[in-house]
């Protein structure tokens, strides 16, 4: 994939040149570089992305000791939180025996 050096749009083959078809310039192919691109044949197919359902909460439960002190449990429910500025999401997980709340790393 190329895109256009004047206006960003993507560019499209045609012959031995790339073609913007926003405004028209053009840029010769380089069949080496081209060569060196990913294909979806030298790709792993991992199958379908887990869907959420959205009928129910978010959360979900793992296997996760809680930390507080004098509950054995090893079940924690979790849920993903945004941190503020977006930068990266947190995990918080809530014990399913006392109600413990941490933070997860």
């Amino acid at each position: 994939m190329e895109f256009c050096d004047e206006c960003g749009s993507m560019m499209h083959t045609e012959g031995d040149v790339w073609l913007c078809q926003s405004c028209g310039n053009e840029q010769p192919r380089d069949s080496q570089a081209e060569a060196e691109l990913a294909t979806t044949a030298g790709q792993q197919d991992d199958g379908p992305p887990p869907v959420a359902d959205a009928t129910t909460d978010d959360t979900e439960t793992v296997h996760q000791p809680c930390p507080a002190e004098g509950c054995d449990s090893e079940r924690a429910d979790y849920e993903m939180m945004p941190k503020p500025g977006g930068s990266y999401e947190v995990r918080l997980f809530t014990c399913v025996e006392c109600g413990h709340k941490w933070r997860g790393t």
